[in-house]
C-alpha cells in the first residue's frame, strides 16, 4: 500500500517544529512540479502526491502523510544542467533577462545562473560571450510569479516602514 502525502509543512513551522523525515524522495526540478504523481522514496517505499494544484516543491520541504503518521522530506536530485557566469553582475544580469524572455526554468543567484542543457540556449549565451560549465548538480529554478510560493529566494525579501512599491 502507498503513502498519500497531503500536506506540506511551512518552512515557519519547520523551524519551530520537532518533526523528523523517516523517508527521503530526491526528485528532479521539473518532478517538484507535479502535485499528483506517484514516486519511490530513497527506502523503496511508494509515495503518492497528492497536493494543492500548483505547488511547488523545493529542497528540504517536509510532507506529511494523509494520516498524519508519516513525515517525508523533499531532496533535489542532481540533474544535466548547464551552469553559466559572466565577468561582471551587469553580463550575467543580461543573460537573466534574455533567458527570462524565453519562459525557461531558471536558477538565479548573485553569481550564476543555472537552465536545463539546450543547444539552441547555450549558442545564444556563447554568443553573449559568458561562460558555460555542464554539470550534473541539484537544480533549484525559480517557482515563478504565480505559484503558491514565489520562489526559494522568497524569505529574503522584507519590507522597511518607508519603502513602499
Amino acid at each position: 500500500m502507498s503513502i498519500v502525502l497531503t500536506h506540506r509543512i511551512s518552512k515557519e513551522s519547520q523551524a519551530i517544529s520537532s518533526s523528523v523525515p523517516q523517508l527521503m524522495l530526491s526528485l528532479t526540478a521539473e518532478e517538484r512540479t507535479r502535485s499528483r504523481y506517484y514516486f519511490q522514496t530513497l527506502e523503496g517505499e511508494g509515495v503518492y502526491l497528492r497536493l494543492a494544484r500548483g505547488t511547488v516543491l523545493q529542497n528540504g520541504d517536509l510532507l506529511y502523510s494523509e494520516d498524519g503518521e508519516t513525515i517525508v522530506q523533499v531532496i533535489a536530485k542532481p540533474e544535466p544542467v548547464m551552469t553559466v557566469r559572466a565577468h561582471t553582475p551587469l553580463e550575467l544580469l543580461r543573460a537573466a533577462y534574455h533567458l527570462g524572455n524565453r519562459h525557461i526554468a531558471l536558477e538565479v543567484t548573485e553569481t550564476y545562473l543555472r537552465l536545463a542543457p539546450d543547444p539552441v540556449l547555450k549558442d545564444l549565451i556563447q554568443r553573449m560571450g559568458l561562460h558555460i560549465t555542464e554539470e550534473v548538480v541539484p537544480f533549484q529554478p525559480e517557482a515563478g510569479a504565480y505559484t503558491q510560493e514565489s520562489g526559494h529566494h522568497a524569505a529574503h525579501h522584507t519590507h522597511q516602514a518607508a519603502h513602499s512599491h
